[in-house]
């Protein structure tokens, strides 16, 4: 690595840092504004709202790199282009095909770091973090697997795989024992419906009596189920995909898939976890047309404000890339791809130009 490329690596570097800084401190206010809502519900004080925002900084980090890598590049080379430092580069004999190389060794080093921060921090930090809510606002005994809610009521063993927007429940296992901790019954649902004064509406029943000479399985169609579960608390510990490690995302999708139910979300989310790293090569190379080609004397206001509009485009285009795979049931990894790749096309096309 000669002097220049590491100028330049350390450089886009020390921006895409300043910036993820800053967007996680605003998007960590913004989330504390909202926890203030719970503040004084059971034992959820200030102290558990901080802690709360600590254990889910290193998603929301994750998350933030590639457009933290977009504006701090934006601003870095940006600033070089108005100092007259690109031209002074490119005088001494390196080409923009050199720039965008140093730039993208940057991104490596980006990548490398996000990869580290998501798979093996995030997701135990954002479990913990949803359980430590859970627990300060509700007493009852709960704990969270990697295939769903597990609480305890009195001698039932209650499994929730999925909550609702609307928190309503599906996938439920309910395990009744007896006086000698024996399993007594064994009861599915595949959904339950809240009513009223914690009562709820079982649907599509399987209930299995358990004794030591047989076991008898009965069909209902619905019974009502009166349960402390309080549907506005269960949302905080969901099985979601930013709970999950991609490897946990892998593992849970073959579960799913051998049980026979709806695995499209998590396998948009493995695949866009997979993509995530890409995606930062992509904002990089998107940044590097704008500094170079853009006249010299556009104030950092305004290469903010591009930086800003490519970032939340990406992002808006990305998103409904994925609801349209998920509705038409399209293939996860193609529409996972596509945008990133979409977007790589017009930045090679954008450098190409400029060379």
């Amino acid at each position: 690595m000669n002097v220049l490329t590491g100028y330049i690596v350390k450089e886009v570097l020390k921006g895409s840092f300043i910036a993820l800084v800053l967007l996680l401190t605003l998007f960590n206010l913004f989330t504390f504004t909202d926890e203030l809502k719970s503040l004084g519900k059971g034992s959820y004080g200030l102290q558990e709202i901080f802690k709360y925002l600590a254990l889910t900084s290193p998603r929301v980090l994750y998350e933030l790199v590639p457009s933290s890598a977009l504006l701090g590049s934006l601003f870095v080379l940006g600033a070089m282009g108005n100092n007259r430092e690109l031209i002074a580069m490119r005088a001494s004999g390196i080409s923009v095909l050199g720039i965008v190389k140093s730039v993208m060794l940057a991104g490596a080093i980006l990548a490398v770091f996000a990869v580290a921060v998501g798979e093996f921090f995030a997701p135990t930090a954002e479990r913990n973090a949803r359980i430590l809510k859970m627990s300060a606002l509700n007493r009852d005994f709960i704990a969270q697997s990697r295939y769903g809610l597990w609480l305890r009521e009195g001698s039932k063993f209650i499994n929730v795989r999925e909550i609702k927007d609307n928190g309503n429940l599906s996938e439920i296992y309910i395990y009744d024992l007896d006086d000698r901790n024996f399993l007594h019954t064994a009861t599915t649902a595949s959904k339950a419906l809240f009513q009223q004064d914690k009562q709820w509406l079982l649907k599509n029943i399987e209930q299995s009596s358990i004794s030591t000479e047989q076991v008898e399985t009965e069909q209902i169609e619905s019974r009502p189920w009166k349960s402390s579960i309080d549907p506005k608390l269960l949302n905080v510990v969901v099985v979601k995909p930013e709970n999950l490690s991609l490897y946990d995302l892998a593992l849970y999708i073959d579960f799913l898939k051998d049980n026979k139910q709806k695995s499209e979300t998590f396998e948009l989310a493995f695949w866009g976890r997979v993509v995530n790293p890409f995606v930062i090569f992509v904002m990089l190379l998107v940044a590097t047309p704008f500094a170079i080609g853009v006249r010299r004397g556009v104030s950092t206001g305004s290469r903010m404000m591009i930086g800003i509009i490519i970032g939340m485009s990406f992002n808006i285009i990305d998103k409904i890339t994925g609801h349209v795979s998920l509705i038409y049931h399209l293939n996860p990894a193609f529409m996972s791809v596509l945008p990133s790749a979409v977007v790589f096309s017009l930045a090679l096309y954008a450098v190409r130009k400029v060379r």
